[in-house]
């Protein structure tokens, strides 16, 4: 059979699965051939794919509440100007400079001249407010807000200019009525 040199002889020399014992099983990283490979945790994934979802409604989360707080003051100045250029419109320029007008304003513009300024420029029911430029901003804790725009009525046009500003009630602070140009 075989010669005594040979180094694969069974049972002398050579070595027996016995004599070292059982090895431990590692399976291999792909399987073994015809199994299915090893299935692997999804947790790795899901604390990834978690952290992404986190962060997205985050910004999300931040964006909405941007729009919202922006929004709301823009909202708000437009609505002041609105009101306070309806009241003027209809003739009620008394309570126009009752209500808007902040005690500044008041001391620096007296209601006869109010009254008798808005009425040189003869506005009809005819005349609808248009805002070209509404700025919204806070410093402080004191809200501001600019509104620019016309008057449009029938055979003419009226620019307007107004700035409201403070802390709860934005009060009107400056004011510009006239002829457009």
């Amino acid at each position: 059979m075989s010669s005594p040199q040979d180094p694969y002889r069974q049972g002398q020399a050579g070595f027996t699965p016995q004599q070292f014992g059982r090895l431990p099983e590692q399976p291999a990283p792909f399987g073994l051939p015809g199994e299915p490979p090893r299935q692997r945790s999804p947790r790795k994934l899901w604390i990834i794919l978690g952290s992404i979802g986190g962060v997205l409604l985050l910004v999300i989360l931040g964006i909405v509440i941007l729009v919202n707080v922006v929004g709301s003051a823009t909202n708000q100045a437009r609505g002041l100007a609105d009101d306070f250029t309806k009241k003027v419109i209809a003739g009620d320029s008394s309570g126009a400079y009752d209500e808007y007008l902040d005690p500044d304003l008041k001391k620096q513009l007296s209601k006869e001249a109010f009254i008798s300024g808005v009425k040189s420029l003869e506005m009809d029911s005819s005349c609808q407010p248009a805002y070209n430029n509404l700025k919204v901003a806070t410093d402080n804790g004191v809200k501001s807000a600019e509104v620019v725009g016309q008057i449009s009525c029938t055979g003419k046009k009226v620019d307007l200019a107004y700035r409201f500003q403070g802390t709860d009630k934005l009060l009107m602070t400056n004011i510009k009525l006239r002829p457009a140009a």
